[in-house]
């Protein structure tokens, strides 16, 4: 099992935008094509940043469902252009986890 940690920071003004996307878009359209998402989260004391958490069964999977995603028409075209006018692309972290034995996270 491997998890993605993702973290943007969202252009000013612009997160409960963002959150609208994600939460009627951007996850929708990533499950839809296989993708587990554990978990869209927005900070408390960081009015700029917002996490998610999305899940696979292993590399393999993450890297053929990023082909699927981030290659397809609906991404290019409608969910990218979108995104980009609320993200700032340069601050994003993406850490890759692996969960340990006593994670109640599997």
């Amino acid at each position: 099992m491997l998890f993605e940690l993702r973290q943007y920071r969202i252009k000013d003004g612009k997160r409960d935008q963002w959150v609208r996307l994600m939460e009627e878009e951007i996850i929708p359209f990533q499950m839809s094509k296989g993708v587990v998402v554990v978990g869209s989260f927005v900070a408390l004391e960081e009015d700029d940043l917002y996490i998610w958490i999305r899940r696979f069964e292993n590399d393999s999977e993450r890297k053929r469902l990023y082909k699927e995603i981030y290659e397809s028409d609906t991404w290019i075209n409608k969910i990218k252009p979108q995104a980009e006018q609320m993200l700032i692309r340069e601050s994003i972290i993406n850490t890759l986890l692996e969960p340990t034995p006593k994670s109640v996270i599997q």
